[in-house]
């Protein structure tokens, strides 16, 4: 059974950088593809961007400027980074697997639990 546990922050300055880890266990970050996926308070889920099982990442265009997606395969687990946060990156933030590669967020198999991230002063 592959689990996710998302791990960071809770509360992040406005212009800071978000940072997030997703500890995989069960099966290996080197198979499949792994992205992070988030939804804001009252809206749905919006795909941000992954990285496949050979280390190649793909972003949201609209987030590509301010996002990063990387990876410790000995650690097996991949991070997030969101740079020049605003509040409204306020956020439930999963990590999540998916067989193929997909920005459906409905496509994806296994889930972490998801982490509240709040973006305030």
């Amino acid at each position: 059974q592959v689990q996710l546990q998302e791990s960071g922050p809770g509360l992040v300055k406005p212009s800071q950088t978000l940072s997030l880890t997703c500890t995989v266990s069960g099966g290996s970050i080197t198979t499949n593809y792994w992205s992070w996926i988030r939804q804001p308070p009252g809206k749905g889920l919006e795909w941000m961007g992954a990285i496949t099982y050979s280390g190649s990442t793909y972003y949201k265009p609209s987030l590509k400027s301010r996002t990063s997606i990387s990876r410790d395969t000995s650690k097996n687990q991949f991070t997030l980074q969101l740079s020049s946060v605003t509040p409204e990156d306020t956020a439930v933030y999963y990590c999540a697997r998916g067989e193929v590669f997909t920005t459906h967020p409905n496509e994806y198999d296994y889930w972490g639990k998801g982490s509240l991230v709040t973006v305030s002063l």
